[in-house]
């Protein structure tokens, strides 16, 4: 856990000023990581010094065995850390998980007491990435954790899940419409249809607030269908008034969230619902208008997001459907022009300039789904 030298006074102040993480009996050749750095643990690891106050993310993977250079699944959990705390956690040797149960009273100040001799056990935060941190959850607060984080606690890439009903015997899974264990699969799309229906085991759930999947108010005319799903406004006023109304820039800070969760923790549900509450907030031409604060700031968080994903990753994952630049595109058609104000209308333009410079993505051209469509006629047949 090594990295560019710090001054030595600053190095000292740090070391009394920030927080320190002490991680109990961490196996050996486990992965063990806060925020945007990751290393492999050593025999004399205890935890992580000189910690800037605030949120951060910590996560590891197991060792796979004695000596294996092989790790598990990762998994992680928010922090929010005071000026000088101490916080005090264990690995569970049972379950390969850090055991987020506070310590026994007295631990932490017992801790503090002896820090300078806990020294050498203890890696210091790499400042050379806090920076690119603060970038990525600038709008996370310790209330917003607390209402995200699984009632567990902990987040992970593998969530246990279990079968909304027991699927042992016969009857049960013809209950729910499954054929028997021994009947053949025709294909690979047959046999996923055929497993049981699962749910995340309680509490280990991230808890995202729910998005609509109807975006029209009940009982719509079809010309207000038709206007809620162009316009996803209704939508997002539904979904901010869930928990957000009272602040709606928290909504940053779940999109922070569940990217977060994504690139650093792995957690692949998390990167759908970044996709979906994305769309929502860039589809919503009203709403652009009533909170013009958020949607600036909904710039400066892609800008930082999109320019930590790696650019071979939007071939694979990011780009399919063309996700990003179909929404984007419409998300610029409503911000770059002269109805909005100056600010959120200058942010825009420039981050559509660099957007377009560093993906080569065009937002000029007609989306696919708004293009025309060619008609053959009948041989013979002819329109004046």
């Amino acid at each position: 856990m090594s990295g560019p030298q710090l001054d030595p006074e600053l190095a000292k102040r740090l070391f009394f000023e920030g927080a320190t993480v002490v991680v109990l009996g961490v196996p050996e050749g486990t992965e063990f990581g806060i925020d945007y750095n990751s290393w492999a643990v050593g025999p004399r690891f205890r935890g992580v010094k000189m910690i800037p106050p605030g949120v951060h993310f910590l996560h590891y993977s197991a060792a796979r065995g004695a000596g294996s250079r092989e790790t598990g699944p990762r998994a992680g959990f928010f922090l929010s850390l005071q000026r000088r705390e101490v916080r005090v956690l264990r690995w569970d040797a049972g379950s390969e998980a850090v055991d987020l149960a506070a310590p026994a009273p007295g631990e932490a100040e017992a801790f503090r007491e002896n820090l300078q001799e806990m020294d050498k056990f203890l890696g210091p935060y790499p400042y050379e990435s806090l920076k690119k941190w603060i970038s990525l959850s600038s709008f996370i607060s310790e209330p917003v954790v607390r209402k995200l984080q699984p009632e567990s606690g902990q987040i992970s890439a593998f969530s246990e899940v279990l079968p909304v009903a027991s699927g042992k015997h016969s009857e049960d899974r013809a209950g729910q419409k499954l054929p028997p264990y021994d009947a053949g699969c025709r294909s690979y799309a047959e046999g996923m249809a055929r497993l049981p229906e699962m749910k995340p085991r309680a509490g280990t759930e991230i808890r995202f607030t729910e998005l609509p999947k109807q975006m029209y108010p009940d009982g719509a005319t079809p010309e207000e269908i038709t206007r809620h799903s162009m316009d996803l406004s209704y939508a997002l006023e539904k979904v901010i008034n869930q928990r957000y109304a009272s602040q709606p820039q928290d909504l940053l800070a779940e999109l922070q969230f569940a990217f977060i969760c994504f690139l650093i923790g792995n957690v692949y549900d998390a990167f759908e619902h970044w996709k979906r509450l994305l769309n929502i907030l860039c589809r919503s031409e009203v709403a652009v208008g009533k909170y013009q604060d958020l949607y600036t700031n909904l710039i400066f968080v892609l800008y930082h997001q999109l320019n930590e994903i790696p650019s071979d990753f939007f071939v694979d994952i990011v780009s399919q459907d063309n996700f990003l630049t179909s929404t984007l595109q419409v998300f610029f058609s409503y911000t770059c022009n002269a109805a909005v104000e100056r600010t959120l209308r200058n942010k825009a333009e420039k981050f559509k300039a660099h957007l377009t410079k560093k993906f080569k993505w065009d937002f000029e051209a007609e989306p696919d789904d708004c293009a025309p469509v060619v008609v053959e006629l009948p041989e013979g047949v002819q329109v004046d």
